[in-house]
């Protein structure tokens, strides 16, 4: 028998698809043999970002392979539902029918199936193939644990059979997690009742797959979440992944990544740039947008600001111009960053962001505090981790209109960087969180134990 095979299947969402790819490379790197799969339409969109490029001792073994998501307009991508309602529709068939034509050859069968937790169908494919299987959590570890709640939240009638809270309040899940309002569960603020429902029948239908699993792996470390792992013990944490941990580039971006901006921070002070970045998803209002811009503005500091090409729904592109012509060369704007090469520059003081936890990760990773500006769905809840229990940043308030206003900005801003607690803290939490990856540390260590469990 040769080395194993894994069929690595992610949800079709960049900040799914990114720490997979990641994990991936470290599988490859012990000889494994990976197929991953993607959307045509998301590997399109990677390869043209990046090339999608395998790159160093691994790339002979990530073999990259693609289906139709059987969505032929754009505005079919952006009806809210709408892909995830496809992907679950389609493609179990067209995996299943893969698997089979694969595994008919006499060498390199699929010998595990490596998926991302949303997709339950994939774990039951496994097991009704006799393959073995394993499930992945980009997300933070209390995703799952709320996940796990469900019934119980029905039972004690916090939340009706459709997931909607039956009234505001706020719950603790654990004395050792963050208290959470009901508003804010993870399916309960995804921006419209059509995704709040098919979000969360399939969390209640993947509860039931996940049973099948025989690991459930989370891009997470135990002492990030120790709450979360004491509720819930059959989660392994095997994280912080990201691709400096390997000393390698990240791959599975969407966007083409402007590395001039590495330049213009190499002629920064240290510790003086605010960097924002707000993840794939995060659409602000034209008011919102310039409020942001002026507020930047105020702070009188250099600050690198991605600020995507869709980013906003009516912002005119002569405002961004004018606003950057006029503030340079103190700000730099640009569509996409290369972000952990950015977040572990010496000229960088804060990340303002979306806190995605792809992008939370990130920052612990370099010891960099946080300004918060969560936009749905676990972003909330990242935040109270960052800011209630980690403590390494800040939450903005909104007014009365539900704007973060420019001078909140330029108040949270000088709070944040004018207490040097705040960054003590963050290093503090940076060389706990790396520990954990290092030989004999706990991630260390169940990984390992994944590895001998895959060759066994």
């Amino acid at each position: 028998m040769g080395n194993p095979h894994i069929l690595v299947i992610p949800y079709p969402e960049q900040g799914h698809i990114i720490p997979l790819l990641e994990l991936s490379h470290c599988l490859a790197s012990y000889g494994f043999k990976i197929t991953f799969v993607n959307t045509q339409h998301n590997e399109e969109r990677i390869r043209n970002a990046s090339g999608l490029k395998v790159k160093g001792d691994t790339e002979d073994l990530i073999h990259l392979v693609s289906f139709s998501d059987g969505l032929e307009s754009g505005e079919d991508r952006f009806k809210p539902g709408k892909r995830s309602e496809t992907f679950l529709r389609l493609m179990p068939g067209k995996i299943e029918e893969f698997i089979e034509r694969i595994n008919a050859s006499d060498s390199d069968k699929i010998s595990c199936i490596l998926a991302d937790q949303t997709i339950g169908w994939a774990l039951e494919l496994a097991e009704k193939k006799g393959i073995k299987r394993a499930a992945f959590c980009s997300a933070a570890a209390a995703m799952l644990v709320q996940g796990f709640s469900i019934p119980k939240l029905i039972e004690d009638g916090i939340i009706d059979k459709e997931g909607t809270p039956v009234k505001m309040q706020t719950i603790m899940l654990s004395p050792t997690m963050p208290a959470i309002n009901t508003a804010q569960l993870v399916w309960a603020c995804l921006g419209n009742m059509n995704s709040q429902k098919l979000f969360f029948a399939l969390m209640v239908k993947n509860i039931q797959s996940m049973k099948l699993t025989e690991w459930l792996l989370c891009n997470s470390a135990y002492e990030l979440e120790p709450g979360a792992f004491n509720l819930s013990p059959h989660i392994i944490p095997i994280g912080p992944l990201v691709a400096s941990n390997r000393l390698g580039d990240s791959v599975g971006s969407f966007w083409q990544e402007d590395s001039t901006c590495l330049e213009w921070l190499d002629k920064q002070p240290s510790q003086s740039v605010i960097y924002l970045a707000f993840g794939s998803s995060t659409v602000l209002s034209p008011t919102q947008f310039q409020e942001l811009a002026l507020g930047l503005d105020l702070t009188n500091r250099p600050f690198l600001w991605v600020s995507r090409p869709d980013i906003t729904n009516g912002t005119p592109d002569a405002f961004l111009q004018e606003f950057e012509d006029r503030v340079s060369p103190q700000g730099k704007i640009v569509t996409w960053a290369p972000q952990q090469n950015v977040l572990a520059h010496p000229s960088v003081a804060c990340f303002v962001s979306h806190c995605g936890w792809n992008s939370v990760i990130e920052g612990v990773c370099n010891g960099v505090p946080f300004l918060c500006w969560p936009y749905f769905a676990d972003q909330f809840f990242n935040q109270s981790y960052i800011c209630d229990i980690w403590k390494v940043g800040l939450g903005f308030n909104k007014d009365e209109h539900g704007i973060i206003t420019r001078g909140e900005i330029k108040n949270k801003v000088e709070q944040l960087l004018s207490n040097e607690e705040f960054k003590a803290t963050s290093l503090e939490l940076k060389e706990t969180v790396m520990n954990s990856i290092k030989e004999g540390g706990s991630s260390y260590q169940n990984f390992k134990r994944f590895i001998e469990w895959i060759k066994a």
